[in-house]
């Protein structure tokens, strides 16, 4: 399934003021990296937001927002959120927000 080029130049967008951010095609989509760590990416007509467990749960709880499920395995700290459901500026910059603000306490699964 090919991603979404409107989303992706939109997260482009969102992201071009920080320093290190690089793109990588993985799951299926695109993904941005962030100082190394995997962020946000456009899969399909949907973000994938790496966000802290502890307000997954609460977060799931919103229309358009689900956990990522890989092979049988749900991943809590990753959810799906649905084009329809950032279609403004504010609800987009949300779960950008949420993306960013996690990143700086995420560990990098970067292979030394």
């Amino acid at each position: 399934m090919a991603y979404n080029e409107q989303l992706a130049a939109r997260l482009r967008k969102a992201l071009a003021h920080l320093p290190n951010v690089g793109e990588k095609k993985m799951f299926r989509g695109l993904t941005f990296m962030v100082n190394d760590k995997m962020c946000i990416s456009v899969s399909g007509n949907r973000l994938m937001c790496r966000i802290d467990p502890a307000i997954h749960d609460e977060l799931i709880q919103m229309e358009g927002c689900e956990t990522v499920t890989m092979g049988g395995r749900k991943y809590k700290g990753y959810v799906y959120v649905n084009e329809d459901c950032v279609t403004t500026k504010k609800d987009f910059d949300r779960w950008v927000h949420l993306a960013l603000a996690y990143n700086d306490k995420a560990k990098s699964s970067r292979r030394k």
